[in-house]
Formats: C-alpha cells, structure tokens, sequence
C-alpha cells in the first residue's frame, strides 16, 4: 500500500484553492454534532476539502430504516455506532486526521470540550433535537463560533449561517416557552421562509411533528452537505459574499428555483408569522 500524502491526496482542490489556503483548512477544527442523515455526508465531504481536525458527536448507531439517506448505513454497519462508523470512513480518506469523539452525543455535561479549539461548527443534529441544538447554537455564540445548519427539505435544501454580527440563533427562531410541536413549526419556517418544498409533496401524512417523523431522501442529504461546506470554506478562509442570519438561501433543483430571504426580526417578522399560521393550522387540520 502506498504511503499517504496530504498534499497528493488533496492536490486536485488547488485552484479553488491556493496552497496557502489549503493549508489552512488542514489546520482547522471543525465540530459536527450529529452524524446522521447530514452530519455523516458533512464529515466526509469536509475530509475530501482537506480539513484534518475535527470533534464529532452522535450516540446512536445506524438500523434499516437509515438506508435511504445516511451515508455510512449498509448491512455491515447495522447496529454499528455512527461514530465508529464514521470515523473509519473518514480515516480511509485521510489516516492523518485528527478526530476527538463524543460518543454521547451533544450533552451539556460536554459541550466545553466538544467546542475547544474549534473553528466553526456545522449541525448534523437530527431536525427534532431542539433542546441540544438550542445548547449547542448558545454555546458557539458564547464562544464567537460561526456555526452553519443545512436543513434537507423536499428534494433541495435550506441553510443559514450563524456568528458575529448576525441575528442569534434563539433570536432568529424564537423557541423560548414554546413546546415540542411550536418548535417544530418555528423551525421548519425559519429555516425556509420561501417554503419551496411545500408544492410537491405527496403524502402530508407522512409529516408529524408530534410522532417526531418525516420524509427524507438522499439526494437533499447530499445537496446539505455540499452548501455547508462551501459556507465553511468561505469562513474558515475568510473570504467575501457571505450572509448572516437573519439571511437565509434555499435551493430546490426539483422546482428548478433558488431564493436568498431576509427575515428582519427572525420569528417575529409579519411574514414568518403569516408562513407559520397557515404550516400551523395545516399539520394540525389533518
């Protein structure tokens, strides 16, 4: 077996990138906080871009059903911890990678370490962990971290970025005494204000908040994972274009339609309330 090179490996991102530049990414930490549906296929696809240090998180382990979409479940992983998974994929890529594990997941009594060192975070989390995504979000706001979240919606994907300057995360989404299924809602609008998704599904029954259950698909997956990193990429290098929350994009290949919003106010703009009263009022008139 030949001996691994980094700068071999990873020859073919110079041009998008400079040396300089890829050196940088080799040296930075980034925290993924779930490695399921997104935070698996967000762990591979930052390894490829070159970044060699990263915290990751999950407590589960794949079954069946995690078929469809996440990318390390096959019938040799089943009853495996996504962890251990992941963390043999990732090393297949890069055996110099540096990798710290939280094998409980996110949990209050570990977000300290979770988040030393690291350079931005990127939320893997699945859509229903309000309560960890809350704790995490508040922490890298504590701490100045830039933090990313890509939703997979419909067949496309919505994401925002959070840090320095912008909107806070609990500002933005507005979850404070609201329960599990106000949240959800909250959730869903804020992270696509144009809901772009909402003409092409086919069965609304499939989507239930209070049952914690909904569609998925690989190819929204995939799509996550290839914004994120480019959001990373730009703030990791410091590089111009990018938006805060209360910004937000959404693309959806199957309308074929891209939107940048801009929600002043996060939850408490007139048309976030609108959006929210008619998801509202559908997922419960069922």
């Amino acid at each position: 077996m030949p001996a691994f090179d980094y700068n071999s490996a990873f020859s073919r991102n110079i041009g998008w990138v400079t040396e300089a530049e890829q050196e940088i990414l080799r040296n930075k930490r980034v925290a993924i906080g779930g490695l399921g549906g997104v935070g698996g296929v967000h762990l591979l696809t930052l390894a490829r871009m070159g970044i060699s240090k990263f915290s990751i998180a999950d407590f589960d382990v794949f079954d069946i059903v995690n078929f469809n979409r996440q990318i390390g479940a096959t019938v040799n992983t089943i009853g495996r911890p996504k962890l251990d998974v992941l963390a043999e994929m990732v090393s297949d890529i890069n055996p110099e990678v540096d990798l710290r594990f939280f094998p409980e997941g996110v949990q209050k009594a570990c977000i300290d370490s979770f988040l030393e060192d690291v350079d931005i975070y990127v939320d893997g989390l699945d859509f229903f962990a309000f309560e960890p995504r809350r704790m995490t979000f508040a922490a890298c706001e504590r701490r100045g971290i830039p933090a990313v979240t890509a939703a997979p919606l419909g067949l496309g994907t919505a994401w925002l970025v959070f840090g320095p300057g912008g909107m806070p995360f609990e500002s933005y989404f507005g979850f404070e005494g609201c329960d599990e299924f106000e949240m959800g809602v909250r959730f869903l609008v804020g992270l696509s204000p144009a809901m772009l998704q909402r003409g092409y599904l086919v069965d609304l029954q499939r989507v239930n908040f209070r049952e914690r259950r909904g569609p998925s698909n690989i190819a929204s997956c995939q799509l996550c994972a290839g914004v994120a990193a480019v959001e990373v990429l730009r703030i990791l290098l410091q590089r111009p274009g990018g938006k805060l929350a209360p910004w937000g994009r959404q693309f959806d290949p199957y309308r074929g339609k891209f939107v940048t919003t801009w929600r002043p106010l996060g939850y408490r703009n007139p048309m976030q309330i609108m959006v929210a009263a008619l998801v509202r009022q559908q997922l419960r008139g069922r």
